[in-house]
């Protein structure tokens, strides 16, 4: 009898693909460190080692030592004071030393029973009744010693050592580590004996027990060098991969034009004359948009320097010519600060400015949509508004971002993305001139077109930094402060004086002046005990009657906000008790007296931000910095490090300076806003020779092994370039 024919089996579906097996918890924690390729595993070097390499004799031994043990134990118990604790003896033949374990389970009592012989590490104390050691590291003392030091791994919860250890072990066998440095590369690396990249991770991860440990802790060992010297090729790789790229995308050419432009109405309408640096960094600027090429330009300026009215000269370039700018702050306070002078400046002399903040009435919103879809604004300035979707420009030909570090990539690259325009004007000629010359560039491939871009920071960077986290960028840098400022003098001074405080601030007001108060916090919190702004408002409200004290945070109605502004601005309101939200932007001339309290609680860079809103005017001003030291009995080192930055200088590049010796490249940039630090091994101050070999070498590599540096720079930074794109 014939064998029925199978039952057609169902395709499977969607819902019945297999499940891929849930990962476990160490896995879990190796993603939480992004340790997910075999090279990120090869990369993760120790924090320190432990030496197994030798057994020492107790009687050998100092108080203190942390060594390793070999011995039999001759007693085990479970005793219950002070607290359920095992005790172990173990005796080397010398003497004899007490294991003593808060947590243990039955296995450990088991492995350590007595008649067994282990070894055991930690550090040895000495006492009434002998050697101690606490919760050893323990094992069989079966097997040889091990030939290298063992590393000691940074690691998270639920990711023991023996586990990362021999994941480790394994992505380091697996690692594709053959060398990406051609001979000639190689040889301009003055590093003797040249250690090759597979040699020095296998070195740091198991270095002999005769190195020096002082060498692999400051990371001075020719191993450590290798590392550092390839990590910043890759970073300046990278980075001139990304200025590269840019000379390939066109922008629009964007010229100065003569008399009569908007330029030059807009300089002669000025209160005032322009400084020094302040002409250098304008033609700067001016040189790059006049070039076919996307400018990416940082410009930096003490706080006051005057970098708004740069930014609207070069505002005035790209609207000469017929196109649209953008200008974008982080905060409604500091767009609505840029708003206002811009109106002022520019509106008298034809330009419509367009506002645009997340807190618009839908009908006012809709309003300013229209006028910049249809091209009418020539100039828009806003918040992170200005990005969203449905912000449509006519044509975008420069975008400006203030206080960039606050914005993240993909902020920026959504406001670059906003240049994509049907109608473009000519180059140099406003809407109706010819511009032949640039007439094929203008007709191919318009979706490439990018917006010229200039990047705006009252934080000073310091020189390495810009040589290195910046070296994608050009710097323009405005030094001098404009004439009529008057000195800020910062006086330190503790919680404790805060009647004093009180005091001087009637004297100013008696003056005539205004003050700013500035808080931390705006509620109670337990964790950190610190006076919050409503409180500190109705305090000076009882201790100055007849003066309106006014009330700013970031909870506050947007409404409420611009009332209590405008009534300071103005003159009425004597005291402004605030959050941060004035840390940028502000410019009340009048006011001469800055207060923050628990100045220690704040960053380096904040708080010289917060200092820059006085001094603004001819009158004399200073800053207190109100410090708190809690139930310590003295302020922190790096709280100390930072008031003491504070008192001693106001100069925005010393202040930046110090702050990079506090803080480390990382946070000071915030990683350069794109959540990866990118030197993690290298140190921009120790490490300087590195950086200028690193500086020289990446040219070469591009210009004659491409390869080779593709491999590099994925090696090293994976994903991680993305950040250079904005």
């Amino acid at each position: 009898m014939p064998r029925a024919p199978k039952a057609a089996q169902p395709p499977v579906t969607a819902e019945k693909k297999a499940v891929p097996a849930a990962k476990s918890a160490p896995q879990k924690a190796l993603d939480k460190l992004n340790l997910r390729r075999d090279i990120d595993l090869a990369l993760h070097l120790p924090l320190r080692y432990e030496d197994e390499t030798r057994i020492v004799k107790l009687a050998e031994a100092r108080e203190g030592d942390t060594a390793q043990i070999e011995g039999e134990v001759t007693a085990q118990e479970v005793a219950y004071r002070p607290r359920r604790q095992l005790l172990v003896t173990i005796n080397d033949g010398t003497d004899s030393c007490v294991l003593r374990f808060f947590n243990f389970y039955p296995s450990q009592q088991k492995a350590l029973a007595v008649g067994t012989r282990i070894r055991a590490r930690g550090e040895l104390r000495g006492g009434f009744l002998g050697w101690t050691m606490m919760h050893p590291h323990t094992r069989s003392a079966s097997g040889e010693l091990p030939t290298a030091l063992t590393p000691v791994y940074p690691t998270t919860a639920a990711l023991p050592q023996a586990y990362l250890r021999k994941a480790v072990r394994s992505g380091l066998k697996r690692a594709e580590l053959s060398d990406t440095l051609p001979p000639e590369v190689a040889a301009t690396l003055k590093l003797r004996p040249l250690w090759t990249l597979k040699q020095a991770l296998e070195f740091l991860h198991h270095p002999t027990p005769d190195v020096s440990l002082a060498q692999l802790e400051d990371h001075t060992h020719p191993a450590w060098q290798r590392l550092k010297a390839e990590e910043l090729l890759a970073q300046q790789l990278s980075q001139l991969q990304s200025r590269r790229e840019r000379e390939h995308l066109r922008a629009p050419v964007l010229c100065v034009n003569g008399a009569g432009s908007l330029h030059e109405r807009l300089l002669a309408a000025l209160p005032f004359e322009l400084t020094g640096a302040q002409r250098r960094v304008c033609r700067e600027i001016a040189q790059d948009l006049a070039q076919a090429k996307p400018m990416h330009r940082l410009l930096q300026g003490d706080v006051g320097s005057g970098k708004t009215v740069v930014a609207a000269l070069a505002a005035t370039i790209c609207m000469d010519a017929g196109w649209q700018c953008a200008l974008m702050a982080p905060t409604e306070i500091l767009a609505d600060q840029h708003f206002r002078k811009l109106v002022a400046w520019l509106e008298p002399l034809g330009v419509r400015v367009a506002w645009l903040t997340g807190s618009q009435k839908k009908k006012e919103r809709t309003a300013m949509l229209e006028l910049i879809a249809r091209g009418e604004a020539g100039l828009v300035v806003g918040t992170h508004a200005v990005i969203q979707e449905q912000v449509q420009f006519q044509n975008l030909a420069l975008a400006i971002i203030d206080e960039q570090h606050r914005f993240g990539v993909a902020q920026r690259l959504a406001l670059r993305s906003k240049s994509q325009s049907a109608e473009e004007p000519s180059p140099c000629g406003g809407r109706d001139g010819v511009g032949a010359s640039n007439s094929k560039t203008r007709d191919e491939g318009s979706a490439q077109r990018e917006p010229h871009l200039l990047m705006m920071t009252a934080t000073p960077i310091p020189r390495t930094l810009a040589m290195s986290y910046y070296a994608d960028l050009d710097v323009s840098t405005i030094d001098e402060l404009p004439p009529g400022r008057s000195p800020i003098v910062t006086k330190v001074v503790s919680e404790q004086r805060r009647d004093e405080v009180i005091q001087r601030i009637r004297g100013q007001l008696e003056q005539g002046r205004q003050v700013y108060w500035v808080c931390p916090l705006i509620e109670e919190s337990e964790a950190l005990d610190l006076t919050n702004a409503t409180e500190t408002h109705a305090e000076l409200s009882a201790a100055l009657p007849g003066v309106l004290v006014g009330l700013l945070h970031s909870r506050m109605p947007v409404a409420e906000k611009k009332a209590v502004m405008s009534l300071f601005v103005g003159g009425q309101m004597g005291v402004l008790v605030s959050t941060t939200v004035i840390e940028v932007g502000v410019d009340v001339p009048n006011a001469t007296l800055m207060v923050i309290e628990h100045a220690e609680r704040f960053g380096l860079s904040q708080l010289h931000q917060l200092r820059g809103r006085v001094g603004r005017g001819a009158a004399a001003s200073a800053c207190v910095l109100l410090y708190s030291t809690g139930d310590a009995p003295r302020l922190g080192e790096t709280a100390r490090e930072r008031l003491k930055a504070m008192a001693e200088t106001s100069d925005g590049f010393e202040i930046a300076r110090r702050d990079l010796d506090i803080r480390g490249p990382g946070e000071f940039l915030g990683a350069r806003q794109s959540g990866a630090a990118l030197l993690r091994f290298a140190d921009l101050t120790e490490d300087s020779h590195l950086l200028a070999w690193a500086r020289e070498a990446a040219p070469v590599m591009l210009d004659r092994h491409p390869a080779l540096a593709e491999r590099h720079v994925a090696r090293w930074l994976g994903s991680r370039t993305d950040y250079l794109k904005a």
